[in-house]
């Protein structure tokens, strides 16, 4: 057993949301006591004891869309024109990138992010994923990953027409295929989810074929939902109806599925978006660096939409994604007076019922029973600290990179900022030379 104690124990158990001077018993992978250190310590006197030196104590933190992937696109350069809408993103960048992606380039996209979740305290990361070449095998490359690193895992494969019938039915199997795997995994680490790129760009016949793969299976899907304006001009010209109606139309928005962004959605759409229980996922920092716009999250928030808060491959930083958030929307509604509460509600309560949904098991609190998904936070308070006050401490006064200590599942993969049984400079290497290979291809 691991007694981590001396810290400032900020669990997220309305029960006891926090104590100055507390402590986490960790038994296995779960979490088998929580409380006042001097106590445990008494009652568990041959647990190992990890001192937080006064640091604060966490349950890991969780990201419901990212996007591994995009990992080899930093630095690189596209001869192409400058965009001018959403659309000249996706065709210039991302839709050049994931063609070029081989198996070997997909373990490595997904092990540095992971890396870099980890030292952003992040324990469960729901990855979106897309390699049109290479599909077959792609979501067990990330899984490989998820293994080497030891982070709690989604998965899904991006299903799409937008390279033809071949390719968006070897989509339609890797999904199928993750999900099974998912199924079948005992250690409760990897689930997997079926992934559908956007309405406009998959049409009425695969969603049928995707339907008919689905049928018996409650996985749910991971969409993304009117991210830009394009996929509602699309959607209307088409099948004259809007993204979230032609969704809930199939039947495919419900308690299991995620439907990210879900920026142009209109009043009618959002009251689906609330009836059908589907969980929302918020992507501020990506929203705004693509221009796509700024979802009408405070309108969501007010009708009772579940949604949770992504990074969309723009950041591992999920605090990061919180502060924009923050400031985006005052910025958006002209109102410093909200996003106070919502944000971290997204980030820490939505964002555990999401994978919670998932997984057999419990995350996102400290709390009995629980798995042992802990992260110790290097800070120290310029003034006193309790549960009314500390999300104005973690907003204004944390950033990942403080992260500390990371324990994902009971096993300690990063502690005094240096990771445990990683080879963090290998897997760097060889990502740069994987980057190299694809860039000259472009």
């Amino acid at each position: 057993m691991l007694l981590i104690g001396n810290g400032r124990l900020v669990t997220r158990d309305n029960d006891l949301p926090y104590m100055e001077n507390g402590a986490v018993l960790i038994d296995g992978n779960k979490i088998k006591a929580v409380g006042a250190t001097a106590d445990l310590k008494a009652k568990y006197a041959d647990a190992e004891y990890m001192d937080a030196k006064g640091r604060l104590i966490m349950p890991g933190i969780l990201n419901t869309h990212q996007h591994f992937y995009s990992t080899l696109a930093r630095g690189m350069a596209i001869d192409a024109p400058p965009a001018r809408k959403f659309s000249d993103i996706l065709n210039n960048v991302w839709w050049k990138l994931d063609k070029l992606l081989t198996l070997e380039d997909v373990y490595y996209s997904a092990a540095v992010p992971l890396i870099e979740g980890i030292k952003n305290g992040v324990t469960t990361v729901m990855d979106h994923h897309a390699s049109p070449y290479h599909i077959t095998g792609s979501l067990g490359m990330i899984q490989e990953a998820g293994k080497d690193t030891g982070v709690r895992l989604s998965t899904c494969y991006e299903v799409s027409d937008r390279d033809g019938v071949e390719i968006a039915e070897e989509g339609i199997r890797e999904n199928m295929a993750g999900i099974l795997v998912g199924k079948e995994d005992e250690s409760d680490m990897f689930k997997g989810m079926f992934g559908l790129h956007a309405s406009m760009t998959v049409s009425d016949e695969t969603m049928d074929k995707c339907l008919t793969a689905m049928a018996g299976e409650d996985a749910g899907f991971h969409v993304h939902c009117a991210e830009g304006i394009e996929d509602v001009e699309d959607s209307l010209a088409k099948y004259g109806k809007r993204v979230i109606t032609r969704w809930n139309d199939f039947g495919i928005l419900n308690e299991n599925s995620i439907a990210v962004h879900c920026i142009h959605v209109d009043d009618e759409e959002i009251d689906i978006l609330k009836d059908s229980k589907v969980k929302v996922v918020h992507n501020p920092e990506s929203n705004m660096g693509n221009a796509v716009g700024c979802s009408p999250l405070m309108e969501m928030k007010k009708r009772g939409v579940n949604v949770g808060l992504g990074t969309d491959g723009y950041t591992f930083d999920m605090f990061e994604s919180w502060k924009v958030g923050n400031i985006i929307h005052k910025h958006e509604n002209k109102d410093s007076n909200v996003a106070w509460g919502e944000l971290p509600e997204m980030l820490f309560a939505e964002n555990a019922n999401i994978v919670n949904q998932h997984f057999a098991g419990n995350v996102g609190q400290l709390k009995e029973g629980y798995y042992a998904d802990v992260v110790v936070v290097d800070y120290n308070p310029p003034t006193p600290v309790s549960a009314d006050n500390i999300n104005s401490h973690l907003l204004f006064g944390v950033m990942g990179r403080q992260v500390d200590t990371t324990i994902i599942n009971g096993k300690i993969v990063m502690k005094d900022r240096i990771l445990q049984g990683i080879d963090e400079q290998a897997i760097y290497a060889k990502s740069r030379e994987r980057a190299l290979e694809v860039w000259k291809q472009l």
